[in-house]
């Protein structure tokens, strides 16, 4: 049913990675689909402020996509689907949300796995990001909880 899964992942949040982690893993598995793993990162002006921190001459996109990339990779390994099915996608700017639904539909995806926290007031009055994605993608999206 889904042979194209795309899978964005918030390098700084561990705990909504982790959320997705086991219903990817079955989805891939019962589908034979392709995973799509993808994180958008800020312009890399604002990259400093990511968890993933490295130094001060580092700061070109080119290198802040190369450790975003590494620590991509890094988070995907540790999930149980073969290599021959993963594909990773770093984008920066831009906001995720609207990375990720143009990325999704250049994919021509057939589902959308997101992690996602409980709601808060914060995210009832500003919105984010998988409230976004559930509203405006054009395939189905699985939010893990």
């Amino acid at each position: 049913m889904y042979k194209t899964i795309l899978v964005p992942i918030d390098l700084d949040e561990d705990t909504l990675i982790s959320l997705a982690a086991k219903h990817v893993e079955d989805l891939a598995e019962q589908n034979d689909a392709r995973i799509h793993f993808v994180s958008v990162i800020p312009s890399y002006q604002y990259a400093a402020t990511l968890s993933f921190a490295f130094t001060m001459d580092a700061l070109n996109e080119s290198k802040v996509k190369d450790i975003a990339l590494t620590t991509l990779k890094g988070i995907v390994s540790k999930f149980n689907i073969s290599d021959d099915r993963i594909e990773h996608h770093i984008i920066s700017g831009g906001t995720p949300k609207d990375q990720i639904l143009k990325l999704a539909e250049n994919l021509n995806a057939d589902l959308i796995v997101i992690g996602s926290n409980r709601p808060s007031i914060a995210t009832y009055l500003i919105g984010s990001n998988a409230a976004a994605i559930v509203r405006h993608a054009k395939c189905s999206v699985l939010v893990a909880r």
